[in-house]
């Protein structure tokens, strides 16, 4: 018989996750920490699955397949939450720079999350509630939208059999307690670019003699905000984001080269390739205008597919969240990109994903409507940034209920 997860122990071992984040493809030692966990609880464990990934099954006998996933990976974010777990770590970012490293985004709730669904399953398993075959994935690489690629490409449903569901919960800015749940498009779509403009270098002095890339790199960015509101219709929705400009290394030389990462994100691929394009037209032209000696190159960094839930699968989470879980709730659809729909689609079974509330819930302490809660949420830190910091309790515990509840849900019940 397994013992009930034991939420003080999990509790310790996110903060232990928090202070020791990696980033994609370097989770090592998260990935060994889950697998050795799991092991215990008597999953069947594989590693290196897409490169640091970690794949449990345990079954008891015949009955649906259903598969539990969360991501590892960190950012590169310099953490200044001031917490006594607050990260400290460095590591190498994939152009070898030394980069701060941050749970920025909650990957480490979401791992502590489902290894205590693992737990509270196993035993549950044992005592015979439920029938079928569990697949817990922990995947790598979810900020650079490869792990789940990486996973499929490994052979994850040929080498571990193929789930009737895939589910999973992302922690956000709602309050602790609460579950997000939206049917059909549920997150956006998103496509990272690189691009460079190439200028003429030369002393700061004279840039007469030059063709200078920030100025060009500056230009460019405060056109790029013009898309959306100039060129997406009212009724649709896009975000484009500049979020980095580099150029130049001292205030006195004009460098011969700049570069912008930029985020696009969108609903519908109509409204994506309208964007898109706008991107490269706009670059091309101030490329132009400032009589760059080179053509601009523009690359894709990382894409993401819209994520869509099914509806049916909705519905029943939604009821079960309401059956003593949490408060569930329909937060519509989240401009967020998550990776985890290319585990459904590559199945071919329906997606269940939702949000799960990390917020401390005195902060919202005699809030009437939704309306008055949103605007406390828009004050809130969000993921990514550096303030970002659930609180553990009561988000914890209702992560792990919310896995194992949906879980419960799809697998058969005992003696089926």
């Amino acid at each position: 018989m397994v013992n009930p997860p034991d939420l003080d122990e999990l509790a310790a071992l996110y903060r232990d996750l928090h202070a020791h984040p990696e980033l994609a493809f370097a989770e090592q030692r998260t990935a060994g920490i889950v697998a050795g966990r799991l092991r215990d609880l008597g999953y069947q464990v594989t590693t290196g699955v897409g490169g640091t990934g970690v794949v449990a099954v345990l079954e008891h006998g015949e009955g649906p397949a259903v598969l539990l996933r969360a991501d590892m990976d960190a950012l590169p974010v310099l953490e200044q939450t001031g917490l006594d777990y607050a990260s400290a770590a460095r590591g190498r970012d994939a152009g070898g720079e030394d980069v701060p490293l941050m749970h920025a985004c909650g990957h480490d709730m979401h791992v502590t999350c489902l290894l205590g669904a693992a737990a509270e399953l196993a035993g549950q398993a044992a005592a015979g509630s439920w029938q079928g075959r569990l697949l817990l994935v922990f995947q790598p690489a979810e900020e650079t939208g490869e792990g789940a690629r990486a996973m499929i490409a490994d052979g994850l449903y040929e080498r571990f059999g193929t789930p009737g569901v895939v589910l999973g919960q992302h922690v956000a800015p709602l309050p602790a307690g609460v579950l997000g749940v939206h049917p059909g498009v549920a997150f956006a779509g998103q496509d990272a670019l690189r691009v460079v403009l190439h200028g003429t270098g030369g002393h700061g002095s004279r840039p007469e003699n030059t063709v200078d890339p920030v100025l060009m790199a500056a230009a460019t960015v405060l056109r790029l905000q013009g898309v959306v509101s100039r060129e997406v219709a009212a009724g649709d929705a896009a975000v484009l984001t500049v979020g980095a400009l580099r150029a130049g290394t001292a205030a006195n030389v004009i460098p011969a080269q700049a570069e912008l990462l930029l985020s696009v994100r969108s609903f519908d691929e109509r409204v994506r390739a309208r964007v898109l394009a706008a991107v490269e037209r706009i670059v091309a032209a101030e490329a132009a205008a400032s009589g760059a000696p080179a053509e601009p190159e523009i690359g894709t960094l990382s894409s993401f597919p819209v994520l869509v839930n099914d509806p049916d699968a909705s519905a029943r989470l939604t009821e079960v969240f309401n059956a003593g879980i949490g408060l569930s709730l329909d937060p519509g659809p989240v401009t967020g990109s998550e990776d985890v729909g290319l585990l459904a689609t590559a199945a071919a079974v329906p997606c269940g994903y939702w949000l799960l509330g990390g917020a401390d819930p005195a902060l919202f302490a005699g809030i009437g409507t939704v309306e008055e809660a949103r605007v406390i949420v828009d004050q809130l830190p969000g993921n990514h940034s550096p303030l970002f910091a659930p609180v553990v309790e009561p988000t914890l515990r209702t992560g792990i209920a919310a896995l194992a509840g949906a879980a419960r849900a799809w697998l058969g019940p005992a003696g089926g």
